[in-house]
């Protein structure tokens, strides 16, 4: 009987969950780790994420605990190192934080316009306003354009503007979004198109808070629109709660008014918000100014606050070369999803395996988020089996983290980055999954914003690249062994908001080569029909057994992808 070397065998295991195309080979010490992602694994993984018992896994309730007790049970059989801290201070595999819930009393929250003693009162949907306290402020206004501040791309829309002690008032999004030539990374999003970044320099030039308005020029969906037509989970009979780190170093409010709003706050300015937005696009110029006999009282109310703690769960796996093993590759994902609410009418849900359920007193509907993000939460506890089964280990360290909270503001991610649990400075790029487990469909939120390929059945979208090149050529060098059709599209579109809407944003504004691995949006994104027998387990296994081989890459090769600040159009 033929002896077949150990080696070989699992070279040959590896290579069986390619299609008979993908001839590369894959090396002999990675092999045993890439033979062990496997369908049935993530299947069963999966079924558990999603199921019932889970509850949607709400952020601070008891079935996302459960979800973070599992992934922390996960890391521990695979023997690898605690990377966080327990209550005590010993070494744990959590990373824990508080978090304030808060529900926000719409109807009785306003904002107050004072001009020469003429008053206007505005309140929701006109002007809409949350923060994590109430909150009572009256201060004058200024104009500040887009709200941004870069440098590095020789523009500053806070240039000559006093903001101290306002309120200030600034467009969404980036100047020239629709200039394929624009500093602005043309046609696509840079780091400082979202919100969170504009309130950061707004706070930074000393405002009390930000009024932000959708720009009046615009040729897309404001993002109260795009949100409302994602219908799910958007919609609901309760409307979800929201949450915000309680010791966030971001600590000023933010309000949305609509378009006529912001036309009587600029009525003072010398000129009309259409005209602003275009003389700033025009060449750059930024147009801030003082906005005279304009003074806003701000009152947030909410119905309640309640403080309470989450966790990221970290693990570690230390490099094998003791001079690169301080240096750190991240992959991460995030655990939470939308929770459960009662039915709405006479109308039933959706169980775990995608059956109906009877309408009833006693029916509650579970948002199962088996895509998002079961898939990338099963996917980071695989791949952490994977290098920890693997007899050889990569010359860095890798610190696998599945994120709390990424469903109300990526809050674990913001926390982590803010807090790192290993220094930023020596962390060489980051593997962010978030729904990595179907095939793109066309779907409300997308129809008219984005072009959908006829095929995505083998497409993966990478979304970074234009802030690391080097760390997308390893990835397409990689995928030479595996097969899958890579997409960028969404670091060429502005409409969706993309960029900036999962857990690789808050290294991004590191400066850390991070890319978001997603196969896209469909029908079933935030709603109860996002089921664990829908997910193509694998596609779902060739999306892993690709970002092994470019994590042992980035773990192994002697250089590093390299970060670019300042992305150019191409």
């Amino acid at each position: 009987m033929l002896k077949i070397p150990v080696s070989l065998l699992l070279l040959t295991l590896a290579l069986s969950a390619h299609s008979p195309a993908q001839s590369q080979s894959i090396a002999p010490n990675q092999a045993k780790g890439f033979a062990t992602l496997q369908p049935s694994t993530l299947r069963k993984d999966l079924f558990y994420i999603a199921s019932d018992k889970l509850e949607g896994r709400m952020s601070l309730t008891s079935g996302d605990e459960a979800a973070i007790h599992w992934i922390e049970d996960q890391f521990r059989q695979a023997h690898l190192k605690p990377a966080g801290k327990d209550t005590h201070g010993q070494p744990g595999y959590l990373q824990n934080f508080d978090l304030i819930e808060y529900r926000p009393d719409r109807p009785n929250s306003t904002l107050l316009l004072d001009r020469k003693g003429m008053q206007t009162l505005w309140h929701a949907p006109e002007a809409v306003g949350a923060y994590k306290h109430a909150l009572d402020l009256t201060a004058p206004v200024v104009f500040a354009g887009y709200g941004i501040t870069a440098p590095e791309l020789g523009y500053d829309d806070y240039k000559g503007l006093d903001a101290t002690g306002k309120i200030v008032l600034v467009f969404d999004h980036e100047p020239q979004e629709d200039d394929p030539h624009s500093i602005f990374n043309g046609t696509g999003n840079t780091r400082y198109a979202t919100t969170r970044v504009k309130l950061l320099n707004a706070q930074a030039h000393g405002a009390l808070a930000v009024i932000t308005v959708a720009e009046p020029n615009r040729h897309h969906l404001t993002n109260a629109e795009r949100y409302a037509k994602i219908g799910g989970s958007a919609l609901r009979a309760t409307p979800l709660p929201l949450q915000a780190i309680a010791d966030d170093e971001l600590h000023i409010p933010s309000i949305l008014v609509l378009d006529d709003v912001a036309k009587q706050l600029l009525a003072t300015s010398g000129s009309t918000p259409g005209a602003l937005q275009a003389a700033i696009d025009k060449d750059l110029t930024p147009q801030s100014r003082p906005l005279p006999d304009t003074i806003l009282t701000l009152h947030l109310q909410n119905l309640s606050e309640r403080r309470g703690t989450t966790s990221n769960v970290a693990a570690l796996l230390p490099g094998s070369d003791p001079k690169l093993a301080p240096e750190t590759i991240l992959i991460t994902a995030h655990h939470d999803h939308d929770g459960v609410a009662p039915c709405s009418g006479d109308q039933g849900g959706i169980d775990e395996n995608g059956q109906p359920t009877p309408a009833g007193p006693n029916c509650i509907q579970t948002w199962h988020g088996a895509d998002d993000n079961g898939s990338g939460t099963v996917g980071v506890v695989n791949l952490a089996r994977a290098f920890a089964a693997n007899p050889t280990r990569p010359k860095r360290s890798i610190l696998f983290v599945v994120f709390a909270s990424e469903e109300r503001g990526l809050l674990g991610a913001y926390w982590m980055a803010a807090h790192p649990l290993r220094p930023l400075a020596t962390t060489r790029a980051q593997i962010n999954f978030d729904m990595i487990g179907r095939d793109e469909m066309a779907s409300p939120q997308t129809d008219g914003l984005i072009q959908i390929p006829a095929d995505t059945t083998n497409r993966l979208n990478l979304i970074g690249a234009l802030y690391s090149p080097t760390y997308n050529q390893v990835v397409a060098e990689e995928n030479k062994a595996v097969g899958l059709t890579l997409d960028d599209r969404f670091d060429h579109e502005s409409a969706l908001n993309v960029f900036f809407r999962s857990d690789q944003f808050p290294f991004v504004l590191k400066n850390i080569p991070a890319f978001w691995w997603f196969t896209g949006f469909h029908p079933d994104y935030h709603h109860i029909t996002d089921t664990a027998e829908k997910i193509d387990y694998p596609k779902m296994a060739k999306i892993l057994q690709l970002a092994y081989l470019s994590a042992w890459r980035f773990a192994s090769d002697k250089t590093t992808p390299v970060f670019i600040p300042n992305p150019k159009p191409e």
